[in-house]
C-alpha cells in the first residue's frame, strides 16, 4: 500500500470494531476483516498476517472480560492454550508446503454439521453437562490440532473450539465461548509471531484495526455474558453457515 488515508483507516477500524463484535461471540470475524484488507489493497500474505494482528486485540479483550466475569478456568486451561499456541506456531510455518485443496472441501461440511448440532440439540445452553475427557487429554487432543488448524488454514476455528468445548468438557455456551476466546487468542499470537518474523505484517493498518477489535471484542464478549444462549446459538449457527457458504462459493 503506498498511499494510506485517513478515510481509510477509519473504514478499516469500523470494520474491526465489528468483526470484533460478532468474534468476542461466535467467531467468523476473518468474514469481514479478510475481504475488507484484501479491497484496501493488500496483498494475500499481507492480508493474512495483518488480520492476525487485529484479531489478537480482540480476541485478547475478549479474553480478559470473560475472565472478569468467571468464565474463563485459566488455570485448568493454560496447558490447551499453550498447546494452541504451538500447534498454531507450526501450522504456520507448514503453510505451502501442505496443500489445503483437502481442507477447503472438507471443513464447509463440517461446518454445516456444527450449525445444525447446535440448532437441533435444545439441551445446549448456558448450564455445564458431564465432562466426558480430562483437561490433559483436551489439551492434547483439541488445543494443539484446532491451533495448527489455524495457523495453516483457519476458517471456523472458533467455531470448532466452541463445539469442542460443549462437547468434550461439558460447558455450558457462556463458559464454551470464554474458553474458545482464550485458545484462539493463544493461536492467533502464535501466528502473528510466524508472520511478524516473516515481515509481512502491515503494523499501522493492523494497529489501527485493532483499536476498533478492542472495542468490537469488548462489547461482544459483554452482550455474551449478559444475555448468553439466547445470543450465542444463533449467533454461532448464522457464522457456521457463513462460512461454509463462503468457501463453497469459491
Amino acid at each position: 500500500m503506498e498511499d494510506i488515508t485517513l478515510e481509510l483507516l477509519a473504514t478499516l477500524m469500523l470494520v474491526g470494531g465489528v468483526a470484533g463484535f460478532v468474534d468476542a461471540i461466535a467467531g467468523g470475524g476473518g468474514l469481514l476483516c479478510i475481504p475488507a484488507l484484501l479491497w484496501a489493497g493488500l496483498s494475500p500474505l499481507e492480508t493474512l498476517a495483518t488480520n492476525k494482528l487485529q484479531a489478537s486485540f480482540g480476541s485478547l479483550a475478549a479474553t480478559l472480560n470473560y475472565a472478569r466475569h468467571g468464565l474463563v478456568d485459566l488455570r485448568r486451561l493454560l496447558p490447551a492454550a499453550l498447546l494452541s499456541l504451538g500447534g498454531s506456531a507450526a501450522g504456520a510455518l507448514t503453510v505451502g508446503v501442505i496443500p489445503n485443496d483437502l481442507l477447503a472441501r472438507v471443513i464447509p461440511v463440517l461446518l454445516i454439521a456444527f450449525a445444525l448440532y447446535f440448532l437441533f440439540a435444545p439441551r445446549i445452553g448456558d448450564e455445564d453437562r458431564q465432562q466426558r475427557i480430562g483437561y490433559p487429554a483436551f489439551a492434547l487432543l483439541i488445543g494443539f490440532s484446532v491451533g495448527f488448524y489455524d495457523g495453516f488454514f483457519g476458517p471456523g476455528t472458533g467455531s470448532f473450539f466452541t463445539l469442542a468445548f460443549v462437547t468434550l468438557l461439558g460447558y455450558g455456551l457462556r463458559r464454551a465461548v470464554g474458553g474458545a476466546k482464550l485458545l484462539n487468542f493463544a493461536s492467533n499470537v502464535a501466528a502473528l509471531l510466524v508472520f511478524v518474523a516473516g515481515g509481512h505484517v502491515l503494523w499501522i493498518v493492523g494497529l489501527v484495526m485493532g483499536l476498533g477489535q478492542l472495542a468490537g471484542g469488548y462489547l461482544g464478549s459483554h452482550v455474551a455474558v449478559r444475555h448468553g444462549a439466547y445470543v450465542i446459538k444463533p449467533l454461532l449457527v448464522m457464522v457456521a453457515l457463513a462460512v461454509s457458504l463462503k468457501m463453497l462459493l469459491r
